[in-house]
């Protein structure tokens, strides 16, 4: 039987229907088992609330601009035209009119028409504007939190300098105003090109009722176009074109007049369109047309002629008051109005007898570099291959009733480190589960070999100290946990290695989704591609995955509206890890704020440290807590998701005594302040007082100085605190002019202040204090001689210790092997003053440098008296003063312990002579 070429068409026409709907079926059932899974995840996690509140939210938003806009384009493309050719749509057929082929004008040739069936036309109009519609909806599903901020927004309290407009205005309104002007513009410029493709092939073009039709959908343009420019009037507060950030004089008196007064033509010319609608002549749309090229054309040129003959003959006095809102409201987003100055006169003096007042201090002095101690810990401590520490946090605890600061590692589980053979599913999603517990060493500390003293290692985690013992430290939730694993399985995980054999253990907390029935375990393994999870023997119904297991993936998939800190730090606490996690409410809308310029950072110019969150390292429980309450931003997200915020308050003790300044945004604080320190206008706009950043020698390389955490007492307090601190120099110049610092203890937790140092004496600088160090004979000959013998020498971060009015600036100094990874600490460099000294341990150095001064020390220290007796008897008083110096030390008498070293060199040198 003959197949005639209808019926083929017909066939291919299904078919195409078909595949279509199959990619369609494909793309969305993929995002819908995604979506599936993602909420039994939610469900597990019991916070479900959230998660249905934000898919309501977006379906809601998808459902109601889809109706809309199909709706307005039915209207336009099937609906209209249907009334303005009611004959040719019920006859079946009409003219095609040749407006796209040319016509012969030879031989009085009459241009061809066509006759075409509209039921397929209309039928296509019909579903392109259906698809279309659902297109557009689903572009406005994904704006779910700008919508909700625009509903709940919460009011700064603050007004701009321009239009008086709450701040709340244009972080949480404008950009949903934006949002919908963007998407009604881009329907009625599909609705155009549809009606005029719809009229054209019709040959409808110059019909009266086109005419009314086309009139009425450009006075809709115009009348988009015009609101756009009032908002645009608000976007200025925004600018890029002025001396500074935000509206500056050209943008108030010539962008602001001129937006306005283009609105208003704009509005008037929609209406003379729709006056065009009923006298229907073309003419006005030409009209309506070269006004609107012309306007495009000229209107540029008026704000800079008033910028080139009003703004730069006379910059900073037309501009003054800008630059004063400048500055004033980037100090207000950045926190930085709230930094407290003070004067740090630098006429201080420190002895030796002075340092058992800051024993303290002086027994917290980091003497590690957490670039070489992460790659000792690695060494000494990862114990298997598949082990690995992903980087090194500074934190403090309270040991032995004292604050200790120190340095930790968590030892987690990289399976793409397994042995090539043993990189199975099983092994890698089931067996190989988590990691195992932490590693930890005081600051200061350093053994014989020049290594770590550590008071947390091994596995299981050894330690002397109640405080930090372990009593879970699996860590199936940490920041290299990125794939998923299935627990309660036939199999058994392995826990740690023993000897020659492994221990086994069970996960037995409450977190996963379980695999359940048939269809749930088909869901998860397609979502995961795991085939192994439909037929792997070792699952049952009441296995459960575990996915969604990265500290920062976890918290982002929750609550991806916040910008998480890049820095997770664990926290040993009743014998478990817990994971502290910054987050940070922002936005990059705030006017007049300058906007950071930093390397993955979002467009920010505004920036609070709301939330802190807590992520235990078993169980995967995570807890948001509101720590700023007052932030207007966080204020809005708690309305919006009650569920998710707790108080601050309800944070255990034990985990607020570790809370630390979020390093990101103590950086970006710190990088503004070198500029907005500046408040008076004159001074900010000549740039007369630019700080900068310091540099310093780390390893082998100069780079910026980054902020360092340090136990010591802030001027004018007497209590040790656990603090972030930053210096700052003059820009181009390398002498030290005053220091940031942000409190990270108790009820000062986020105080930021500012010490500023006197400008009538010279401060060494990072820079100056190395360079003091390299032009030093005995200390350059020695890392000469180092470079040579095929180690190289590392330099660790250079700390720069406010103390009694004076500075010490204390810096590590590492060998390590050009074929080995195992630093050694082996010198410590100690500058104060204008002394500079090397030595193999702090106290030495310090001996050093602050007794240099021989003829201040006691007769019997500064050699008037030399030792005598055989060499036996020497031996003896050597021993004997080496006994006495370590108990000066021990009980924190500095100047015991220099007395007791300066009669201990004595001695030796009397041995010395004795022998020859």
């Amino acid at each position: 039987m003959l197949i005639t070429h209808k019926k083929t068409r017909k066939i291919m026409n299904w078919v195409i229907i078909i595949l279509v709907f199959l990619l369609f079926a494909w793309f969305f059932s993929s995002s819908l088992i995604t979506l599936y899974t993602d909420y039994l995840w939610f469900q597990s996690l019991d916070y479900t609330q959230i998660f249905t509140r934000r898919l309501a939210t977006s379906l809601g938003l998808m459902l109601i601009t889809s109706l809309i806009a199909a709706g307005f384009l039915l209207l336009n493309w099937v609906v209209v035209p249907h009334w303005i050719a009611p004959k040719a749509e019920l006859t079946g057929s009409v003219p095609f009119a040749s407006y796209f082929q040319a016509s012969s004008k030879t031989s009085g040739s009459k241009p061809k028409t066509f006759t075409v069936s509209t039921r397929p036309l209309r039928r296509t109009f019909t579903l392109s504007a259906i698809a279309v519609g659902v297109i557009i909806g689903l572009t406005l599903m994904y704006q779910w939190d700008t919508y909700l901020l625009s509903r709940q927004g919460q009011p700064f309290g603050i007004g701009d300098p321009i239009f008086n407009q709450d701040i709340g205005f244009y972080i949480f309104d404008l950009p949903w105003y934006k949002v919908l002007l963007n998407r009604l513009q881009t329907l009625i410029v599909l609705t155009t090109i549809g009606v005029v493709v719809r009229y054209a092939m019709f040959g409808q073009l110059e019909a009266r009722r086109t005419v009314t039709h086309m009139s009425l959908l450009s006075s809709l343009w115009l009348i988009l176009i015009g609101i756009g420019r009032l908002l645009n009037r608000y976007s200025l507060l925004q600018s890029h074109n002025g001396v500074v950030f935000g509206a500056g004089y050209t943008d108030v008196n010539a962008r602001i007049p001129l937006y306005t007064i283009e609105a208003i033509l704009f509005f008037a010319a929609a209406v003379v369109l729709i006056v065009n609608a009923f006298t229907r002549k073309w003419k006005l749309l030409l009209y309506i047309g070269a006004f609107w090229l012309i306007l495009s054309f000229v209107g540029p040129g008026y704000p800079a002629l008033i910028q080139r003959f009003t703004v730069e003959p006379n910059e900073f006095v037309v501009e003054r008051p800008y630059i004063e809102q400048n500055i004033r409201y980037t100090r207000y987003a950045y926190g930085l109005d709230q930094i407290e100055e003070q004067e740090y006169p630098t006429e201080g003096s420190l002895a030796l007898e002075d340092l058992s007042d800051h024993a303290d201090v002086i027994g917290n002095m980091r003497l590690w570099d957490y670039r070489p101690l992460l790659r000792t810990f690695g060494q000494l401590q990862e114990i298997r291959l598949y082990y690995t520490f992903n980087g090194v946090d500074i934190d403090r605890y309270s040991l032995d009733g004292q604050p200790r600061e120190v340095m930790l590692s968590a030892r987690e589980l990289e399976v793409n480190q397994l042995a090539e053979q043993a990189k199975t599913w099983v092994n890698e999603h089931i067996i190989f589960t988590h990691g195992y517990g932490v590693t930890m060493s005081p600051v200061n500390e350093v053994s014989k070999e020049g290594l770590p003293s550590l008071i947390v290692k091994d596995i299981p985690p050894i330690t002397d100290y109640p405080e930090l013992i372990i009593t879970r430290p699996q860590i199936y939730f940490g920041e290299s946990t990125w794939q998923y694993v299935v627990i309660n399985t036939t199999e058994q995980e392995f826990d740690y290695p023993q000897g020659d054999a492994n221990a086994y253990t069970r996960y037995e907390g409450p977190d996963g989704v379980r695999l359940g029935g048939l269809l749930r375990r088909i869901l998860l393994a397609t979502r995961f591609g795991s085939t192994q999870m439909l037929f792997s023997p070792a699952l049952n119904r009441d296995s459960r995955i575990l996915f969604h297991r990265t500290i920062q993936n976890r918290a982002q998939t929750i609550a991806p509206m916040l910008w998480y800190d890049p820095d997770t730090y664990p926290v040993i606490v009743d014998g478990h890890i817990v994971w502290l996690l910054d987050a940070y409410t922002w936005t990059g809308d705030f006017p007049y704020s300058e906007p950071l310029h930093a390397q993955n950072a979002p467009n920010v110019n505004y920036i609070r440290n709301s939330v802190k969150i807590t992520v235990d390292a078993y169980t995967g429980e995570i807890t948001y807590y509101l720590l700023d309450p007052d932030d207007p931003i966080a204020a809005t997200y708690r309305r919006i998701f009650p569920e998710l915020f707790k108080p601050i308050t309800e944070m255990p003790v034990t985990l607020r005594e570790h809370w630390r300044y979020p390093e990101t945004l103590f950086l970006y604080q710190s990088q503004l302040y070198a500029t907005y320190h500046m408040r008076d206008p004159q001074v900010f706009y000549n740039r007369e007082d630019l700080w900068d950043i310091p540099q310093e020698l780390v390893e082998t390389e100069q780079q910026v100085m980054e902020p360092y955490y340090v136990l010591m007492r802030i001027p004018g307090s007497e209590d040790i605190e656990f603090v972030l601190i930053r210096p700052y120099v003059p820009k181009e110049k390398q002498n030290m002019v005053a220091w940031l610092y942000a409190d990270c203890d108790g009820e000062d937790y986020g105080r930021l202040g500012i010490v500023k140092l006197s400008k009538d004496r010279l401060v060494y600088g990072p820079l100056q204090v190395e360079a003091r160090a390299d032009q030093d004979p005995i200390i350059s000959q020695q890392l000469s001689l180092w470079n040579q013998r095929g180690s190289r020498v590392l330099r660790g971060n250079l700390l720069v210790i406010p103390i009694q009015g004076t500075f010490l600036y204390i810096e590590p100094l590492y060998l390590e092997a050009e074929s080995g990874q195992l630093p050694e600490l082996k010198r410590i460099i100690v500058s104060y003053d204008d002394r500079v000294a090397m030595a193999p341990t702090l106290e030495e150095a310090l001996l050093q440098v602050l007794s240099s001064d021989t003829s201040t020390l006691p007769a019997d220290i500064s050699g008037d008296i030399t030792p005598d007796g055989t060499l036996s008897e020497l031996a003896q008083q050597a021993w004997d003063h080496y006994q006495a110096a370590q108990a000066c030390l021990a009980a924190g008498d500095w100047a015991c312990y220099g007395e007791e070293q300066h009669a201990l060199e004595d001695i030796l040198r009397a041995m010395v002579d004795a022998r020859e």
